[in-house]
């Protein structure tokens, strides 16, 4: 498997993964149009042709038999051309001496104050794919990307997770909050959302802070969880040092959790070696690497061994990276665990 920069023909293979995402991945929307769209600015950001407030880096995972199966991308800069929202979770107290009441109450504001930072975004694997380190290949080479090219993106990182909805796509926190203002189904909100339509949310949205005591318990219980199906990139990202500081989303109140850039593990372990291709050994660690190239970006994950200022491959990690002995390569332990660099 490898991770490369989207092209224009995988417009096909694309439009077929959207299609079976089901309801919550925002930013991929069915919509072949804006899904076009979407890949010609990918493919002007790997060239260096736009803003970091346009730039969006969209990456496929593709089998050795060239078939698309996955996607990831990661947002130069969110709200700078279109709003961003979320909602703050904090906490107003009322209390009174005299009647012996001191209430807490979590309490939510729309806000803004994710504006800037860049965003993990995108993620999904194909169902038969989800096996091995496949799903932590397609997530985390993003993060070596980053690593690489540290100067396209924003002193931090942020990723909105799916929130809670059941198997007809109905979320609890959107029945008890965002219907009352929108008069749509959440599936239909969330599209809109996808395909840029934003400026309804800025309409509709109440602007006064929003007491969570009004909402069903339902919804309570949901806000800043994850959807089941986003478990395993939520604890991938938590290894990564990703937290939640109190950002949901505005619709079905997923966790928005972050990390400054330059304490991202994978960025701030990775380091740059020379390739050697030969017998890893039976003791080699899993490694991401990354062939140090933009626009023709490859990176794989594979067994491999560090031994003085190089990495050791085989002959089929090498071709995948279309690199050969001597040539330069960014690499990390696939595990925030693994001691990849100690001799």
């Amino acid at each position: 498997m490898i991770v490369r920069p989207v092209r224009s023909a995988d417009l096909p293979a694309l439009i077929k993964l959207a299609r079976s995402t089901g309801t919550g991945l925002t930013s991929l929307p069915a919509n072949e149009q804006r899904l076009e769209q979407r890949l010609g600015w990918a493919e002007k950001s790997f060239r260096g042709n736009v803003e970091r407030g346009d730039a969006d880096y969209l990456f496929v995972m593709e089998d050795d038999n060239g078939e698309v199966v996955g996607i990831s991308a990661i947002a130069g800069a969110v709200g700078m051309r279109e709003p961003w929202y979320n909602y703050r979770v904090g906490l107003t107290v009322s209390a009174s001496r005299e009647l012996n009441i001191y209430r807490e109450i979590p309490t939510l504001f729309l806000a803004n104050d994710l504006t800037g930072n860049s965003e993990l975004c995108s993620l999904f694997l194909r169902s038969d794919q989800r096996d091995g380190f496949k799903g932590r290949l397609l997530a985390k080479a993003r993060l070596l990307f980053i690593a690489e090219f540290s100067e396209l993106f924003g002193q931090k990182v942020i990723a909105d997770m799916r929130g809670i909805s059941d198997s007809d796509g109905r979320s609890p926190f959107w029945e008890s909050l965002g219907r009352h203002f929108f008069k749509m189904e959440f599936s239909q909100a969330d599209y809109l959302t996808g395909v840029g339509n934003k400026a309804f949310i800025a309409e509709l949205m109440p602007k006064f802070p929003l007491y969570t005591c009004f909402l069903s318990e339902a919804a309570r219980s949901v806000i800043g969880r994850v959807h089941a199906d986003t478990e395993p990139a939520l604890s991938m990202l938590r290894s990564e040092g990703f937290r939640y500081q109190g950002y949901v989303d505005i619709f079905d109140a997923g966790p928005a959790v972050e990390c400054e850039t330059a304490k991202i593990r994978a960025v701030h372990d990775s380091q740059a070696l020379i390739l050697a291709v030969g017998t890893p050994g039976e003791d080699a660690t899993p490694f991401i690497i990354h062939n140090r190239k933009r626009e023709e970006c490859r990176i794989t994950a594979a067994p491999a061994r560090f031994a003085s200022g190089t990495l050791v491959v085989d002959q089929m990690t090498a071709r995948r990276l279309r690199l050969s002995a001597g040539d330069q390569v960014r690499a990390v332990p696939l595990s925030a665990k693994a001691k990849g660099f100690s001799q």
